[in-house]
C-alpha cells in the first residue's frame, strides 16, 4: 500500500485490512524497488514450496507444464480458461473479485465486462466439475467473485 499517512494506527489498519505492504510517502526509488523485489522473492518461493502443481480431490492443475487433469484424465482448456483457473490456482483458498480476475486474465481494459467472466467459469466448470450445477472447486461468492476450494 502506498500512503501519505504515517501513523501508526494507519499502518496497522491497513496491513490488517490485508495490504501486504505499506510505503509512506514521500519514498525513494531505491526502497521501493527494494520492497519490489521482496515481494517478487517471497512469491517464487511460495511457487517453489507448493512444485507449481495444486491438487485437491479429483483436480490437479501442473503450472510449469500447463495441463489440467481430472479423475487422472487430461483436460484441454482454452488459452483464456486456463489463465483463469490459473489465476485462481495463485490465490487458491482466497476470494478474488470480479475485478482482480478480469483484470488478471483479460487486463485493465476489460475490468468492467464482467459477463466474460460468468461465461469463462461456466466453461471451467463444465470441464472441470462432476456436477457444475453444484461446483465443489470453483464457488461462486455472491456479489463479490469467485473463490477456488483448497480443500
Amino acid at each position: 500500500m502506498l500512503s501519505a499517512r504515517a501513523t501508526e494506527t494507519d499502518k496497522v489498519a491497513a496491513l490488517d485490512a490485508g495490504a501486504d505492504d505499506y510505503l509512506t510517502k514521500p519514498f525513494g526509488l531505491g526502497e521501493l524497488l527494494a520492497r519490489i523485489r521482496v515481494a517478487l522473492r517471497h512469491a517464487s518461493a511460495t511457487a517453489q514450496e507448493k512444485g507449481g502443481v495444486f491438487a485437491v480431490a479429483n483436480l490437479k492443475v501442473d503450472l510449469p507444464h500447463r495441463r489440467v487433469y481430472r479423475d487422472g484424465n487430461e483436460v484441454h482448456l482454452t488459452p483464456i480458461e486456463y489463465r483463469l483457473l490459473a489465476t485462481l490456482v495463485k490465490h487458491a483458498g482466497k476470494v478474488l473479485t470480479h475485478r482482480q480476475l478480469l483484470n488478471d486474465v483479460w487486463g485493465p481494459g476489460h475490468v468492467e465486462r464482467s459477463h466474460y467472466l460468468r461465461i469463462y467459469m461456466g466453461g471451467l466448470r463444465h470441464k472441470l466439475e462432476t456436477d457444475p450445477a453444484r461446483p465443489r472447486f470453483l464457488l461462486t461468492e455472491v456479489g463479490v467473485g469467485y473463490r477456488l476450494a483448497a480443500d
